[in-house]
């Protein structure tokens, strides 16, 4: 009898703890911070910090994602501000911002440089088929070991993905949105360091 007691007991632990599981990978990530796989997904809040007081940001040079041949430097045209997007196929909140990535990106171009870097897709293949599915017209590093995401590791956790920077006109870390971010939010931050703010 003392035997299936806690066996019983042992089942009710078990159902309660996946229970919990399950409702924490169902919370949205605007909610709570998530793990999955390792990743942290934000919560999409942005941190900006004042002009005096931003940090260089890293100039980083990879292939660029589709024509492994070219490289890709981190850097934006003179006069603009820089928009460095972490992302992975394999990230539903990646999937999840891409469009509004894309308007971002259109309705800021006179102002802005866009950049992905992608991280952790070890076939480019995935990869590929995701910039065309979603129409991202802006170029991407791909860095399938997470090598050179290691280098903004001051900046943006290593493990946070999708993740972005906003890098001011003096190439300083002006902004910074850990998970999944918007079209609105996006274009207010880049408006704000374009202007100087």
């Amino acid at each position: 009898m003392p035997g299936r007691v806690s066996r019983a007991l042992a089942a009710v632990a078990l159902s309660v703890g996946l229970a919990g599981t399950l409702a924490a990978c169902g919370a949205g990530t605007s909610d709570i911070a998530s793990t999955q796989g390792g990743f942290v997904s934000g919560d999409g809040g942005v941190t900006i910090l004042p002009v005096g007081k931003r940090p260089a940001a890293p100039v980083v040079s990879g292939p660029t994602l589709g024509d492994q041949g070219t490289a890709l430097t981190t850097t934006a045209a003179p006069g603009k501000v820089l928009v460095l997007n972490v992302w992975g196929s394999w990230c539903a909140p990646c999937r999840a911002e891409a469009p509004d990535l894309v308007k971002a990106s259109a309705q800021t171009a006179d102002r802005a440089d866009f950049i992905g870097l992608n991280t952790r897709d070890l076939d480019p293949v995935p990869a590929e088929a995701f910039v065309r599915s979603f129409g991202i017209s802006y170029p991407s590093i791909y860095d399938p070991a997470g090598k050179l995401l290691l280098e903004f590791s001051s900046q943006l956790p290593p493990s946070g993905i999708p993740s972005t920077l906003v890098v001011d006109k003096d190439g300083k870390v002006a902004a910074r949105i850990i998970g999944k971010t918007t079209e609105a939010t996006l274009v207010g931050v880049i408006d704000d360091v374009a202007a100087g703010k």
